[in-house]
């Protein structure tokens, strides 16, 4: 429950914005179910990441429908969508674009022109990140952060709403290139995409003939450019209480082992915590999942939800977590138990 001193404030239009988003979040599940089996867990944090502005990076097994989703997901939302295939000798022009020298038919001149690279989508799939050497992840990540590109000493704004969806798979790391902690941190979510479920993956099989790249006549456009913009808008629109503002930042802040008063398997456990990007995002992306879901505020169940992709990829096990097989997830699903959620005891912290 939610204190009625405490309760956001939203006008008639936030609400009636707050239906519309709640009503394609359904639309837009059952247009991507005509080609995607299951992953509900996935197809939810990428659409919270989308709305709250964010981009996400997924992990998984090569063969687990990832781009299918993906490029599926940019159909129902009228974006236009790139997909770069990252590789070792990948350069940064590659991505962000290059200049060349053309003649001028009017003039007969020559001169620069800047051809933009495929980063000048509104959704940029960012195959296999790793894969590629720092200096080319450095040029997209420069272009995530700065949402523009400078080249020839000029800029180059990306038309929003802009989204990096970046894929890695977690098993093969021979001859890859780890994203640093500082670059991870630039990604609102980290999402896991597990296997399918026993019914699912018969459900694939059945369906395999018709598996193919959906067309634009089969994925039905949900929501345009514009519509996207307006809801990122109210998801910063959207007030907390103040409950939750301290949880989430006791959540955050709870990760790292030299702060006083953290629980002991964190100073066991942990070598380093989350930053103040953890707790801002936790927040925003808790407000994006509660207005998904038709509610006009934040619940202590929406930071809990979102706390695995925020936290997963910033904070880091140390031997002893890893001896033990204690993985991040693990960290965070006791943290959130050992955490307590009840309001009341956040009114005067």
């Amino acid at each position: 429950m939610v204190d009625e001193t405490t309760k956001p404030e939203v006008t008639a239009d936030d609400e009636q914005a707050v239906d519309q988003l709640r009503e394609a979040h359904q639309k837009i599940l059952g247009e991507l179910r005509k080609v995607i089996v299951g992953m509900d867990e996935v197809i939810d944090e990428v659409m919270i990441a989308i709305f709250s502005r964010g981009h996400a990076l997924l992990v998984g097994v090569p063969g687990l429908a990832k781009t299918l989703l993906i490029s599926s997901l940019a159909q129902a939302l009228s974006l236009s969508f790139k997909r770069i295939q990252f590789t070792p000798d990948l350069m940064p022009s590659d991505i962000t674009g290059t200049e060349v020298l053309q003649d001028d038919p009017a003039t007969h001149q020559r001169a620069f022109k800047f051809v933009k690279g495929p980063v000048f989508a509104n959704l940029v799939l960012a195959d296999e990140i790793n894969r590629t050497p720092p200096k080319t992840q450095a040029a997209l990540l420069q272009a995530m952060q700065e949402r523009r590109v400078s080249a020839g000493g000029e800029e180059y704004a990306l038309e929003p709403p802009f989204f990096v969806l970046a894929t890695q798979n977690p098993i093969e790391q021979e001859g890859t290139y780890p994203l640093p902690e500082a670059q991870l941190d630039r990604f609102l979510f980290n999402v896991m995409v597990q296997y399918p479920s026993w019914n699912e993956e018969i459900d694939i099989m059945k369906r395999s003939p018709d598996v193919a790249p959906p067309s634009d006549s089969e994925i039905q456009r949900v929501l345009g450019k514009d519509d996207i913009l307006a809801l990122q808008g109210l998801v910063r629109r959207i007030p907390a209480a103040e409950h939750i503002f301290t949880y989430a930042a006791t959540l955050a802040r709870s990760t790292r082992p030299n702060e006083p008063n953290v629980p002991d398997f964190i100073k066991d456990w942990l070598s380093w915590g989350a930053g103040p990007r953890a707790s801002l995002y936790m927040l925003l992306a808790g407000k994006a999942r509660a207005i998904l879901r038709g509610r006009y505020h934040v619940a202590v169940e929406d930071i809990q939800a979102v706390a695995r992709p925020v936290l997963r990829h910033r904070i880091i096990p140390n031997f002893a977590a890893q001896s033990e097989g204690v993985t991040s997830d693990d960290i965070v699903d006791k943290l959130i138990e050992t955490i307590p959620a009840d309001e009341k005891l956040y009114e005067k912290a």
